[in-house]
Order: C-alpha cells, then structure tokens, then sequence
C-alpha cells in the first residue's frame, strides 16, 4: 500500500511516470525503506496506464463488492413466505440475548471501576 501510495503521491505531483528512484525518494523522506521486489511489482503494474483511469476501474471494482450487514439473497417465489416467518424467531433471539446481558452487569456486585 505505501508503495502505491508514493507512486500516486507523485504522479499527484505531476510526475506522469514515476520511477522507482522517485518512489524511493518519497519513502525516504517519511523514513521507510522500499523493498524492490513490491516496488518493481507496483511499477510494473501501473507503468503506461493513466491513474485516473486506474481509479476508476478501481471504483467500479469496489462497487460490487457487498457492505455492511445487508445481505443480499435471490430465492424463489415460493420460498419467500418461510423467510418472512424466520424474522420473528430471529427478533425473539436477540430479546433474549438483550436479557442476559442485562443479568451479566449485575455481576459487579455494587462495585464500579471507576467507584
């Protein structure tokens, strides 16, 4: 990641191009030492290609990708009613869960730790 960070510090810069002496000359500066191998592998990578274009391939990438905790489910139309039945059981389980943390707090036995 520090790699391709620098890479696109100094492409920011300007440098359309940059080369991995330019790399190495931004690392230095905040103190870390490149390893060649991933530094050649990012030059590589990303040598000749237009990092707005880059970018926005990228994005569209991380577009598909799910977040958060909705989940996504394509079933049948038959099957839905039971889904729809399973949301009641699973509200009840997190009452119940809601319950015993309640009856865990209790174990302090009037002593706080800040008391």
């Amino acid at each position: 990641m520090r790699y391709v960070a620098s890479y696109l510090l100094a492409a920011l810069g300007g440098n359309s191009s940059p080369s991995a002496k330019d790399i190495k000359k931004i690392l230095d500066s905040v103190g870390i030492e490149a390893d060649d191998d991933r530094l050649n592998k990012v030059i590589s990578e990303l040598n000749g290609k237009n990092i707005e274009d880059v970018i926005a391939q990228g994005i569209g990438k991380l577009a598909s990708v799910p977040a958060g905790g909705a989940v996504a489910v394509s079933a049948a139309p038959g099957s839905a009613a039971p889904t729809a039945g399973s949301a009641p059981a699973a509200a009840e389980e997190k009452k119940e869960e809601k319950k015993e943390e309640s009856e865990e707090s209790d174990d302090d036995m009037g002593f706080g730790l800040f008391d």
